[in-house]
């Protein structure tokens, strides 16, 4: 069976900068759910943030590949750089991924660590940019697939094609 990274506050859990959840009410989401296939995970908690904790973002509005490669930080409004606890938090999402073999995840929208489409602009106003989080990049780059929480009915297609793709009975090796 295959298994799903999910982002912590999609499955209730007051994990997010202002130590709320986004909980969601995807029906496809609650089937895995009762399936046993997620991992929920929160990337910056487990970075060593707090709940709650300064809103952040991604200076500039550059995409978490530049902050993987050193090219951007990740800034709180008052400047303080918290770069390396979502670095820490997105190696261990990627670990937490490698154990279970997760080779799927579904991570919250425009998050400064989990968004896979857009980010915030890095100005702290609510604008948007085109790009991904520090742990989407990180993922990404190991081959694992992302997708943010209102396309998790694309998600479901990707996990029918891998589910399809691996012979019956054959064992798998994490990624």
């Amino acid at each position: 069976m295959e298994r799903i990274l999910v982002s912590a506050c999609l499955m209730g859990r007051r994990v997010r900068y202002d130590g709320a959840a986004k909980t969601s009410d995807d029906a496809l989401l609650a089937a895995w759910r009762k399936e046993g296939r997620l991992i929920p995970f929160c990337p910056e908690v487990s970075g060593g943030l707090p709940v709650p904790r300064p809103a952040a973002e991604i200076e500039g509005g550059a995409g978490g590949a530049a902050v993987l490669d050193g090219a951007a930080r990740v800034l709180t409004a008052a400047g303080a750089d918290v770069t390396g606890a979502f670095l820490a938090g997105a190696h261990a999402a990627l670990e937490a991924a490698r154990a279970s073999g997760v080779r799927l995840a579904i991570l919250k929208e425009a998050s400064p660590s989990c968004g896979s489409l857009v980010v915030h602009d890095g100005a702290f106003g609510g604008g948007r940019v085109p790009g991904d989080g520090v742990t989407t990049a990180l993922l990404l780059r190991h081959g694992i697939a992302v997708f943010g929480e209102d396309r998790i009915a694309e998600a479901g297609l990707r996990l029918r094609e891998l589910e399809r793709a691996a012979a019956p009975g054959e064992r798998r090796d994490p990624v």
